[in-house]
């Protein structure tokens, strides 16, 4: 029951895109995470659940490990765990006592554990970590972890290093962190060499008297990595068949309009159809690869790609995506994709991996083994139990470190688990571009302001005491 009733209250944790301020001069003085912040809120869902708090739609379907039932006859055996509390209260439980291989942890959302003797880490949702309260005074025993596997949008001071080396856990999209989430979007590698939605190349070319070369599916318009400045320039030189509501040219048929439904059968039904899918990340990471790149990929489409510079890092074969980056401008990208489209055999090149069920990325097959959470598998921990647990084994190491006299281990999260570069604008013909929306311009002031913002915590936070908001800002403009 703990287990089934957990799983429903992640399931219910849905992706609300958050509505952006356009006056620049307030967004200012905004702090940065909350462009995209979810506020906390109870709310129906159509399946009657109630809704904790709007998250990442992969937030979902998830089946928790056995947690020990919990009730006041058991109290006192609070005594006997390390609390791990939820700063961010992302998973909505208000006290559950996990197991994590050997080792026991009590898991809450409920602040009113900050002073207990027993609470050993606070756990933070990096799309909610904000200034307005933090666990301070921070003891010398209370070890932070941040799990935060969306983009940068969402939080910007997170990608600072005055920020990011708080934490002594992390788990984020970057390999280097100490758990890694680069696979999140991806369920094994049988869906890889999965042929179920594959469209055979003499049907694609038979299509492509209605359809054009290239399929585009966006609705979060003008996000950091300026995408849509690309695909506009693109379509100057080669058709493009735009469905979401960034350059929207084609519509879905109206069961497939909501977002939910881009991993319905019958979405994935229409954009197998076409030889490439332009697939760009709504920003440029290191290891930040989503939805978007996978998706082309278990469909047999030819992903255009955009977003991670270590792309290369996780192809399934050498040949299986065009990279942007390889190309200085959009009309050579364009003249590229027509001889592509004009001969099957240079086509084939590049779904040869796919129709012989071959992948020969090591780096991807082992991540894919080792990793100690699955995507949608319910014989599998997730990845926000693996975190947990994760936490949980290194604060028991650390107690039992102490208990022979020994000195603990420190953990210390690096710059490099979380980092990316300042966003950038594509500047490409004036003529044909319109003027910077306040949306692009916003990003880039951002990020600067974002790099105040973290050296001003991290003054506050290592001074160790309570802050106002007032402080805060007052710091962050003080030069």
């Amino acid at each position: 029951m703990v287990r089934i009733q957990r799983r429903k209250l992640l399931a219910s944790c849905l992706c609300v895109t958050a509505t952006v301020f356009l006056l620049v001069t307030l967004q200012v003085m905004v702090e940065l995470g909350k462009f995209e912040r979810k506020e906390f809120k109870s709310s129906s869902l159509q399946d009657g659940h109630t809704k904790m708090e709007e998250a990442p739609t992969h937030l979902n379907s998830f089946l928790k490990k056995e947690g020990l039932t919990f009730n006041r006859k058991r109290k006192w055996e609070l005594d006997s765990y390390p609390i791990m509390l939820w700063w961010s209260p992302l998973t909505g439980e208000t006290g559950r006592l996990g197991q994590c291989g050997a080792d026991a942890c009590f898991f809450t959302i409920n602040r009113t554990y900050l002073h207990h003797h027993m609470t050993k880490a606070f756990l933070f949702y990096g799309t909610d970590f904000n200034i307005d309260s933090l666990p301070l005074p921070r003891k010398a025993h209370h070890d932070w972890a941040l799990f935060h596997e969306e983009s940068p949008k969402n939080n910007y001071k997170l990608f600072h290093k005055p920020v990011i080396t708080l934490f002594n856990y992390t788990a984020t999209f970057s390999r280097h962190s100490h758990l890694p989430l680069t696979t999140q979007y991806l369920e094994s590698i049988e869906v890889l060499k999965s042929l179920r939605y594959l469209v055979p190349l003499q049907s694609k070319n038979k299509l492509r008297k209605r359809l054009a070369p290239l399929v585009y599916v966006q609705s979060d318009c003008d996000p950091p990595s300026d995408r849509d400045s690309y695909v506009r320039e693109l379509m100057t030189y080669i058709e493009v068949d735009s469905y979401g509501e960034c350059l929207r040219n084609k519509d879905l048929p109206q069961q497939l309009k909501n977002p939910a439904s881009m991993d319905a059968d019958a979405f994935y039904r229409i954009i197998a159809q076409y030889k490439f899918i332009l697939a760009f990340e709504n920003a440029v990471c290191d290891d930040y690869i989503t939805e978007k790149f996978w998706r082309p990929l278990k469909l047999g489409v030819v992903p255009v790609y955009y977003g991670s510079p270590s792309i290369t890092d996780w192809l399934p074969s050498n040949k299986s995506a065009i990279l942007v980056s390889e190309f200085s401008h959009p009309r050579e990208l364009a003249s590229y994709i027509r001889r592509l489209d004009s001969d099957d055999r240079l086509y084939e090149a590049y779904v040869e991996w796919k129709l012989k069920g071959e992948i020969s990325n090591q780096r991807l097959l082992t991540a894919l083994r080792e990793r100690k959470w699955g995507v949608q598998d319910v014989n599998q921990d997730n990845y926000i139990d693996a975190f947990e647990c994760m936490v949980c084994n290194k604060v028991w190491a650390n107690i039992r470190l102490q208990e022979k006299g020994l000195p603990p281990k420190r953990w210390e999260a690096e710059d490099n688990h979380l980092s990316c570069p300042e966003p950038t604008v594509f500047a490409f013909s004036p003529l044909r571009t319109p003027p910077l929306s306040s949306l692009r311009e916003m990003w880039i002031s951002s990020f600067e302001q974002s790099k105040k913002e973290a050296q001003a915590l991290r003054w506050l936070v290592d001074r160790n005491q309570n802050f106002s908001s007032q402080e805060f800002w007052g710091l962050v403009f003080k030069h």
